[in-house]
């Protein structure tokens, strides 16, 4: 989710993996240590006084879960960014979008390491990653291929200089790694290319923070029914119906306004697309962070959590919205 906060179990799409607060002092209140006095043991029992009735708990507010002060400040910051560089210089673009793909793969590889004691080589999944970036936006497809296939081949070599134990596990999470951040992300660059490149990156990126704020919104008023409890308690049907309105509602107003010779009714079904990848990406870092045991990813981004937190529902959409504009307009 880009700029969007999380929300509360209650609805919308933030993970609460918070339990019950355990009660502590003895198991009974009332109960205090044997006397031996003779005279208190000979002493009739007092009936005990009365306790004054506690005060009824105040309804708690829901709440975003983090800061949200600094969750907006970071992704006002991280939006104007993008927008100046997107539409001054392409190439300054293509360099953001590596530097999040070496960041977001550090993330991965770290807590792998971390959690479970896999070792992903992170030198030549840094330097591959941001190759792929490059080779997708002068290239195409096949260079981004091309570099997809020549970075896994150096995460197999890399990883011979170290013992053999446990090189299949490392080599395999750099494969996944390789595939999951950099590669997908090179669908943007992609984008970017085209003659109309800006306005297809600008569209893409916008229907994923409205289909974000509309499950947000949607969700966290209207909520009850959960979408994937074992994977994300938070997330709702309800959530997952407004992502969908709301992404579609926005794709009809982009293909009709920002891209050449788009069609409203294309920008239904782009939408519809996005809402339904977006929540499948959240779901799916959902079940890595499960398995890791972790909330967040990272904490470089504050109110937000990692950048690999923001890339959850863009790196599965980029590849959806780069095909479904080539089929309908081209690929400029």
């Amino acid at each position: 989710m880009p700029i969007v906060p999380d929300v509360p179990a209650h609805g919308g799409d933030q993970d609460d993996d918070r339990g019950a607060a355990v009660p502590g002092g003895p198991p009974f209140r009332d109960e205090t240590p044997p006397t031996t006095s003779h005279r208190a043991a000979s002493q009739e029992p007092q009936e005990p006084m009365p306790s004054a009735p506690r005060p009824a708990a105040a309804p708690q507010k829901k709440s975003a879960g983090r800061d949200l002060g600094a969750a907006i400040g970071v992704g006002v910051g991280l939006g104007a960014v993008i927008l100046v560089s997107l539409f001054v210089v392409k190439a300054v673009f293509v360099g953001v979008i590596a530097v999040a793909v070496v960041v977001g793969l550090w993330e991965l590889t770290t807590r792998l390491s971390e959690r479970k004691g896999i070792k992903a080589p992170l030198v030549p999944l840094a330097v591959g990653g941001a190759a792929m970036v490059v080779a997708g936006y002068l290239r195409g497809a096949e260079g981004a291929w091309v570099a997809m296939a020549l970075t896994a081949l150096a995460v197999l070599v890399w990883r011979m200089t170290d013992p053999p134990e446990g090189y299949l596990k490392d080599v395999t999470a750099g494969a996944f790694a390789a595939f999951y951040v950099p590669f997908l992300a090179t669908f943007v660059s992609m984008m970017l290319a085209a003659d109309d490149g800006p306005r297809r990156v600008l569209t893409f990126l916008i229907l994923t923070v409205v289909s974000d704020t509309g499950a947000y919104a949607v969700g966290w008023r209207f909520g009850k029914r959960k979408l994937a409890p074992r994977i994300s308690p938070g997330k709702t049907r309800e959530g997952l119906a407004g992502a969908i309105a709301f992404a579609m509602a926005a794709g009809a107003l982009c293909m009709q306004f920002l891209i050449d010779d788009g069609a409203w009714w294309q920008g239904l079904l782009l939408g519809l697309a996005v809402a339904a990848s977006a929540t499948l990406g959240d779901l799916g870092e959902s079940m890595i962070k499960r398995d890791l045991g972790i909330k967040d990813m990272g904490t470089l981004l504050p109110g937000h959590g990692g950048i690999m937190d923001r890339l959850d529902s863009l790196l599965p959409t980029a590849p959806v919205v780069w095909l479904l504009l080539v089929l309908f307009v081209g690929s400029g």
